[in-house]
């Protein structure tokens, strides 16, 4: 149970690096409560799994590549639900420039149709490191491909 649990988180992170929505999208639950505060500084909130992926897709693919590297996964289950917490370091690279995002997770799940899904994602940073403008070329280069 706790290794399907597992895949599915790390299958979430791998879509994104892949740019495969139905990959990320096959992860969420139909609405998730998203906290990137700690990094963003704007509040928790339930996001519809469209919204995440319509946020994701006008991001990421500004970049030349992604790497989301996980590790050291404590899995609390209880019954169809639990709770996780995990270390991930992603990495974001626009030619030879990076801007590297690493803190811990708690993400939440729920089993539901013989799957795991994704119920609450919070990003716990730790540090952000590189080039700090790579998020915005990222978000420009997107905008300008249309």
């Amino acid at each position: 149970m706790k290794d399907q649990i597992i895949e599915t988180i790390t299958a979430l992170f791998a879509g994104a690096d892949e740019r495969d929505w139905g990959k990320v999208k096959n992860a969420l639950a139909e609405n998730v409560e998203l906290d990137y505060g700690s990094m963003t500084g704007n509040p928790a909130g339930i996001v519809p799994a469209e919204g995440i992926i319509t946020a994701w897709r006008g991001f990421l693919p500004g970049f030349d590549k992604t790497h989301h590297q996980l590790a050291d996964f404590y899995v609390m289950q209880n019954g169809s639900a639990a709770l996780v917490h995990y270390y991930g370091k992603a990495d974001h690279f626009i030619g030879d420039e990076l801007w590297t995002v690493e803190g811990t997770y708690d993400t939440e799940l729920i089993e539901t149709d013989d799957k795991w899904i994704v119920t609450k994602h919070k990003l716990n940073l730790i540090k952000q490191d590189g080039n700090m403008d790579l998020p915005a070329q990222a978000a420009a280069r997107v905008s300008e491909r249309g």
